[in-house]
């Protein structure tokens, strides 16, 4: 037999009874190279680990690079950090992810009052308890009240002033708040700065923007939080109501298929109809009325739409668009009715076939958990490689004219040097967090290496359950006598005969996926750190390639996924299974279109029912309008936390039970077109399909044992 599209010979083997047990490892040169790329992986985790310190990450490093609140240490009871001069920093981004200009230290809770240093140490010989407040908030050690206020603030030995503050992020912001529409500290607007002047509690804005809304997103994320805990009991009920509703509905598909889709059909062929003739009876209404008769080149322009709803003419274009868009789909009806009527079979085929293998609805569970394993070491691996540079200190001076500002030292010997003396009042303070090493220099390249193994791990793990649920349907198709013939254990046998032969064609096709998921990323990457550029060439060439990029890795996931099919049904290669699935599939590319947009259509409604369904019985049972379980339901600060999480939840566990069914009908798809292209329904090569498609196709007669399928 000659093929339509590739012009080569294929060559049938006779005796095919089914997914080919006796096989060859196949792309060894890939399941090797993926090997030595795993332990490589693990090898830059353990590196990671070895150098990375995740304390730099939970928490806060004073200007003395020690970890504030970490146990065994002096600072094991100061968790929170606190900043002498706040204003000196530019935004929350800076305090957060870089440093602060001026110096920081590490205290156990911070200030509730304003208060500045001049006015503590006037006060200090008859008000001692101020001077003992205000000085918890200086160096260690220090307490010497009587040292002259420019000598203080010229060494930073004591910050000018303290505002009332609150912890965010274990760092002391001050405590904004709005009084009729004025923002306010403690309820004032102005403070002393402790060097003279008087400040307004704007000029603290710039210094922390936007705290006052992240911190009450913390407040209601409190409330969420106090919300999951006492209801994730009822949000699992309705997990387990999904999945039963997601496994009836697989079930009922086997007989209600194409009932629900001529009913579709039937109903968008009807509101086309109706929208006929409503656009005809607007342009009936409008006859005789003034100005109606004009045409839109008349009017020209118009901002307002309701304009051209005035017009004869625009519902004379409405009518017309309708009418030809409904004479294409009855006439694609009539002319693609026995291809429906063939997808429409496959489904209910799926349906009984995941019947007869009920294990496979359960296999999303393992891929879910190899999923979540690769997420997890990344991740992690991700926050040793981020927090894997050592203390860096640099010299931190009041004189901006200081030629030494902002260079490295060394808090040893930073004392004996001549920097102090050049430019007074002169810190080495702890700056950041890196180094000058082989190792830190390749931090980034590391970091990329790591986001690329993961794309790989990812993607291997979807194409190895893909292959598997693929492994197991076709062993269901190619039982001459269902089901009689299916193999014992079909999931488990697929599973091993993937694992065992065929790891390097499926980390092959993870691989060509990766390169470009990784492209896609550096693009979006760019994309993010060019957004502001005014070149619009730029933005022009980015989004071409963005778009490209996506209509390609979609484009390979379509061959990856029927390729995998191939794999597991003949046992070839991932470059030769992936042109056979091609041909084959442009070979029926009619048939291809029809089943997808039918398959899409009926799981894409079953996702809907399951979602809606059960996030209608949640909404009823969470506001208490079920009277039978009203004393049930738990006192929540917003009942829509745990509705919608029952809602996403619930369209979630419906897409891992339907993209099994997804799998189960592309895969009897391609067994199909295999049987059609290797078969004649005669004696000695009789189809494997099933009674109904073949009563479909109008072949001949299946033999007696064959109808009992």
């Amino acid at each position: 037999m000659e093929t339509a599209l590739s012009g080569e010979p294929r060559k049938f083997d006779p005796k095919f009874r089914g997914p080919i047990h006796n096989r060859r490892c196949t792309d060894i040169i890939c399941c090797v190279i993926f090997i030595v790329v795993i332990l490589g992986y693990i090898a830059l985790g353990v590196v990671a680990w070895v150098h990375g310190d995740p304390r730099k990450v939970i928490y806060p490093t004073d200007s003395y690079g020690q970890f504030c609140g970490q146990r065994d240490t002096l600072n094991e009871n100061k968790t929170i950090l606190f900043y002498f001069n706040i204003l000196k920093c530019a935004s929350p981004v800076v305090l957060i992810n870089l440093q602060c200009p001026t110096t920081q230290l590490c205290v156990s809770k911070c200030p509730d009052r304003f208060a500045t240093y001049i006015d503590v140490q006037a006060s200090y010989r008859y008000r001692p308890d101020q001077w003992n407040y205000f000085r918890q908030f200086c160096k260690p050690g220090f307490n010497n009240p009587r040292k002259s206020v420019a000598q203080v603030l010229r060494d930073e030995d004591c910050p000018s002033m303290i505002i009332p503050s609150r912890p965010f992020l274990k760092r002391c912001f001050p405590d904004f708040s709005t009084k009729n529409g004025v923002l306010t500290v403690a309820n004032q607007t102005t403070f002393k700065d402790g060097r003279g002047k008087t400040r307004n509690v704007t000029d603290l804005r710039e210094a922390a923007n936007g705290i006052n809304n992240v911190l009450d997103a913390r407040s209601v994320g409190m409330k969420i939080f106090e919300d999951y805990a006492i209801s994730w009991y009822w949000i699992l009920i309705g997990l387990f109501i999904a999945m039963l509703l997601s496994l009836l509905f697989l079930v009922l598909l086997r007989f209600t298929a194409g009932v629900l889709f001529w009913i579709f059909i039937f109903g968008v062929i009807g509101i086309i109809g109706y929208g006929i003739w409503h656009c005809y009876w607007e342009y009936d209404h409008l006859k005789g009325i003034p100005g109606s008769d004009l045409t839109v080149y008349d009017i020209g322009f118009q901002t307002d739409f309701k304009v051209y709803l005035q017009l004869r003419q625009t519902w004379l274009a409405f009518m017309i668009i309708l009418c030809g868009v409904e004479v294409i789909v009855i006439l694609m009806l009539i002319f693609l009715r026995n291809r429906i009527r063939i997808a429409i079979a496959l489904l209910k085929e799926g349906s009984r076939a995941i019947g007869y293998i009920m294990s496979t609805l359960f296999y999303p569970i393992v891929t879910f958990l190899l999923i979540a394993i690769c997420i997890s070491y990344w991740a992690v691996t991700a926050v040793f490689l981020a927090t894997s540079g050592e203390p860096v200190y640099k010299v931190m001076a009041n004189q901006t004219l200081c030629k030494y500002a902002n260079l490295t030292c060394d808090p040893e010997t930073f004392n004996t040097t001549n920097v102090t003396k050049l430019c007074p009042g002169a810190q080495c303070t702890f700056a950041f967090y890196g180094g000058e090493s082989l190792y830190h220099k390749y931090i980034f390249i590391f970091q990329l290496a790591n986001a690329f193994v993961f794309l790989w791990l990812v993607n291997f793990a979807i194409a190895l359950g893909q292959c598997t649920l693929a492994g197991a349907f076709a062993s269901y198709y190619w039982a001459y006598r269902k089901p009689a013939d299916i193999p014992l254990w079909p999931l488990f046998s697929s599973f091993g005969r993937a694992i065992r032969y065929h790891t390097g064609s499926l980390a092959f096709g993870a691989l060509i996926l990766a390169i470009v998921q990784l492209i896609r990323v550096i693009l979006e990457y760019l994309d993010h750190k060019l957004k502001g550029t005014q070149n619009s060439f730029t933005r022009f060439l980015l989004c071409c390639l963005k778009c490209c990029f996506w209509c390609l890795e979609k484009f390979l996931k379509f061959i990856n996924r029927n390729a995998y099919i191939m794999i597991a049904i003949y046992g070839k290669n991932f470059c030769t299974s992936a042109k056979e699935a091609f041909f084959l599939l442009m070979r029926n590319v009619v048939r291809v279109a029809v089943l997808d947009k039918v398959t899409d259509f009926l799981l894409f409604l079953g996702k809907i029912l399951v979602a809606g369904g059960v996030g209608v019985l949640a909404f009823f049972f969470f506001t208490q309008r079920i009277p039978v379980f009203a004393q049930e339901v738990p006192m929540l600060n917003y009942y829509w936390v745990p509705l919608l999480t029952v809602i996403i939840g619930s369209y979630l566990v419906a897409h891992g039970f339907f993209s099994v069914y997804a799998m189960c009908v592309d895969t009897l798809f391609l067994c199909f077109c295999e049987d059609l292209e290797r078969n004649d329904g005669s004696t000695a090569k009789p189809y494997f399909m099933s009674a109904s498609l073949h009563r479909i196709l109008g072949k001949k007669k299946l033999s007696p044992k064959k109808a009992v399928g």
